[in-house]
């Protein structure tokens, strides 16, 4: 049984979030030192410690890179809910998460480069749904105090993600880059070490497979197909890298197309699958418009790692504020941002949540995505001048771009782990990072056209598009509420459900 209201101990909120925070801080210092170097080290001359990659196809590569990472996160839900559980699954992503950074610690070039993707993203692909699945599995479904704790939660992935650039990116650009990239390994080691200390206060929930595989329930045939269809994937890419016939460029257009139609896929089974109780393929059906706007904020927002990082270090006067301000610096804005104002987006969600007419989840996408918008709108004025921008103006959109991401990111974690079908809940919460995945895959096409002289119309089309999207989705946010406030019988699954998984 997971944890109810009587577990207030750590400020309301049940003594598991604890382990859960830190170990998420820390795996985020990792991942977010990685990514504040990550375009500077592939674009760089080799004489300097680079890689000398022409920054159009790092930008693709870094968005595709990004994409696979969160694409695995479906194949790691399935992983805790057929095998392994959500404890065992996290600390196996955390393991190979470390040894993808320790390949980039290795002055071993391109080669280094792509067996740290490898490593990261299948890590990732593990450690992201389970972590968070395990935050969902702290509560009953309808305790006030989830949107709360997730809030909570999210701002231990800000602590992490606003000390990695300042600490890892400085190493990387002003010393080496390796060495940047050791520090972030580092990281993730200490990310491991607070997570096994801290993990027998997790709920019991989380320590067991939520639907295990049981083999002699499988019909031969199925297993033999899809070893079948494992092996003739394993040979296709073998021979297609071995023949040249898939460059970078043939990678980044086919995990762009995977990225988009992996989630799709899986939305079609789970509404499809006998598993799902009709209530449960209601709120699934009512999920996928937060779902494709998530898509649109994730295309813009993860976008700092490429265009924004280009756009800060060749269009920003650097020494604008009487010292010269490492590029890899601004992806801490809105992770400060972030920390500044978790507590008081926790307090506003509680009381909306517990007024007479609160907000549902669809409006608060609707608002996010919004400002998603108008943060890239905003730089189209700076844009429009010419010659090197005040960094101010780069502060202010990544401020205002965060904003959105508090009502759009936690309250997606809380809605998911709430209206997750309990046969799928691990791997929804995989879906729903997939969603991150999509987002850059579309990202990973569209940063192709950005360019220092055209910045304002790749801003201004971008921004633009966000908030038309946002009112569509305003607009059928009335329909999205009866679909997932739909009840369940009582003593059918779905009707009392903590993270989609019955009581």
């Amino acid at each position: 049984m997971g944890s109810t209201d009587t577990d207030r101990a750590f400020f309301g909120q049940p003594r598991g979030l604890v382990g859960l925070f830190f170990a998420e801080a820390w795996e985020r210092f990792s991942y977010y030192g990685m990514r504040a170097l990550l375009l500077y080290y592939m674009t760089d001359r080799m004489l300097d410690g680079g890689l000398g990659i022409d920054s159009a196809d790092a930008r693709s590569l870094i968005a595709v890179y990004g994409s696979a990472t969160y694409l695995a996160a479906i194949l790691g839900g399935w992983i805790s809910d057929r095998l392994l559980g959500d404890r065992r699954a996290t600390l196996l992503g955390g393991v190979l998460i470390m040894c993808g950074h320790i390949c980039l610690a290795i002055p071993a070039g391109a080669g280094a480069l792509f067996a740290s993707m490898i490593f990261i993203a299948s890590g990732t692909g593990l450690l992201k749904p389970t972590i968070s699945s395990s935050v969902g599995d702290l509560y009953a479904r309808d305790d006030p105090r989830r949107d709360s704790g997730f809030s909570i939660y999210y701002m231990g992935i800000s602590v992490g993600a606003v000390a990695a650039p300042l600490v890892v990116g400085t190493v990387g650009q002003t010393y080496d880059y390796h060495l940047g990239f050791g520090i972030a390994a580092v990281g993730m080691a200490v990310g491991l070490i607070v997570y096994v200390r801290t993990q027998r206060h997790l709920s019991p929930l989380s320590d067991r497979p939520k639907n295990p595989l049981r083999l002699r329930e499988v019909p031969r045939g199925r297993l033999a197909g899809v070893l079948a269809g494992i092996a003739a994937l394993v040979a296709i890419i073998v021979g297609t890298v071995a023949t040249g016939t898939l460059d970078a460029g043939g990678v980044v257009n086919l995990i762009s197309v995977v990225a988009i139609a992996v989630p799709a896929a899986y939305f079609t089974v789970m509404l499809r699958s006998g598993r799902t109780t009709a209530v449960e393929r209601a709120r699934v059906r009512g999920y996928i418009p937060m779902f494709v706007a998530a898509v649109a904020f994730w295309c813009i927002q993860e976008q700092g790692a490429t265009v924004i990082a280009q756009y800060a270090d060749e269009s920003t006067d650097l020494g604008a504020l009487g010292f010269t301000i490492p590029a890899s610096w601004f992806q801490s804005v809105g992770s400060l941002v972030l920390i500044v104002l978790t507590p008081l987006f926790a307090v506003l969600w509680l009381r909306l949540d517990r007024s007479t007419r609160p907000p549902s989840p669809a409006h608060k996408f609707a608002v996010g995505l919004a400002i998603a918008g108008l943060s890239y709108l905003l730089l189209v004025l700076p844009a429009l001048g010419g010659g090197q921008t005040n960094p101010l103006w780069l502060v202010a959109s990544l401020a205002v771009v965060t904003i959105g991401e508090m009502c759009l990111s936690p309250i997606g974690l809380s809605a998911t782990a709430r209206l997750a079908p309990a046969a799928f809940a691990t791997q929804t919460m995989g879906l729903w990072l997939s969603s991150n995945a999509a987002g850059q895959g579309i990202g990973a096409q569209l940063v192709k056209f950005y360019d220092a002289g055209s910045a304002a119309a790749y801003f201004g089309l971008l921004g633009a598009g966000a908030v038309v999207i946002a009112l569509l989705l305003l607009a059928v946010t009335p329909l999205i509420r009866r679909q997932t406030e739909r009840k369940a019988p009582s003593g059918e699954p779905g009707a009392e459900t903590v993270s989609g998984v019955q009581r």
